[in-house]
């Protein structure tokens, strides 16, 4: 099933007590998370009833355990678990979770939910969840990208978009679901309260950003040329690239590393496959962590919290990140 397609049964009151979230694109497994969370604990504090494992150092024994525990202020707990293929050639976690989604169908008090880049669909792990599978890939087609903004624009309250413009926007922006999500959003304030958003609003106020530049900067920064990495960020914004947008760039950029560094594949060709993991070692988990605690940061900044303008707050991330 697709994100939306489990967001609409949820809504309608059915859930499941075991999701396998495959696919690379963050945005879409975070918004099925997102729906499971509400649903299963509500609104409120819940940390009583939610666990959150890494795959990488999680045996099997502390699954069954996460998932056989008794929840405290929900009717059910939620129990999340990333990439649970993290550490290869081993015995792992994979080994234990046919039995925890059978145990958690039993027991009826927790939903288990595995969040996963990849998956290998005859795996016994796998086979386990039948059809509650949840497709976390990332549109590639225009019209496939269009339709994830045509869906968007309806969530962020009904966006009214004119003819064209999502084809126009999946044209510009690409496949970069976050950054689709911040633009509508811009795009919105632009057009006005009540108005419809017309392909004029996205010539004058979106960059083309689906294109080499984006990855000029992210590759300067990756290998740590800070002079360059600087040089393309005036171009950038020079050409009209809005701030948000090229901070989501950065920061679906330093997500995809902090992944491989844990063990994930990301799919691409083998020449962008060996640039991504050559920048992941040069990082290291513990700083690629810290690259998004300071991309968070810098957001906060571009929405108005300290005094520093825009383009200073992003010069100094970048500095940062290619230090």
């Amino acid at each position: 099933m697709k994100v939306e397609e489990l967001v609409a049964e949820i809504d309608g009151g059915e859930v499941r007590s075991a999701y396998l979230l495959v696919g690379e694109e963050p945005l879409l497994r975070d918004d099925a998370l997102d729906a499971l969370r509400r649903a299963v604990l509500g609104e409120g504090a819940s940390d009583f009833d939610f666990d959150r494992l890494e795959g990488s150092g999680t045996k099997p024994g502390v699954l069954l355990d996460a998932v056989e525990t008794l929840p405290v202020l929900s009717p059910r707990r939620l129990v999340i678990v990333s990439e649970p293929e993290a550490r290869r050639g081993a015995r792992g976690l994979t080994e234990g979770i046919p039995e925890a989604v059978e145990r958690a169908g039993a027991g009826g008090t927790c939903v288990l939910a595995i969040a996963s880049s990849k998956a290998d669909k005859r795996a016994r792990w796998v086979k386990a969840f039948g059809n509650a599978v949840v497709d976390c890939a990332a549109p590639t087609r225009t019209r496939e990208i269009a339709a994830f903004i045509r869906r968007e624009a309806e969530r962020q309250g009904g966006v009214q978009l004119g003819r064209g413009v999502a084809e126009l926007l999946a044209d510009r922006i690409g496949p970069q679901l976050l950054l689709l999500r911040n633009e509508i959003a811009k795009l919105a304030l632009f057009a006005g309260e009540g108005k419809s958003v017309t392909r004029e609003h996205v010539a004058a106020g979106t960059a083309s950003l689906a294109e080499a530049p984006i990855w000029d900067l992210t590759d300067a920064i990756g290998e740590g040329r800070a002079a360059d990495a600087l040089g393309v960020l005036a171009r950038l914004l020079s050409a009209g690239a809005p701030g948000p947008v090229v901070l989501g760039s950065l920061t679906s950029h330093f997500r995809r590393l902090l992944r491989i560094a844990h063990g994930a594949a990301v799919a691409g060709p083998p020449f962008v496959r060996k640039k991504l993991e050559t920048q992941a070692r040069r990082y290291g988990p513990r700083r690629l962590r810290s690259s998004l605690d300071a991309l968070h940061q810098t957001d906060l900044a571009l929405k108005g919290a300290g005094a520093l303008r825009p383009e200073l707050a992003l010069e100094r991330l970048v500095i940062a990140l290619a230090g």
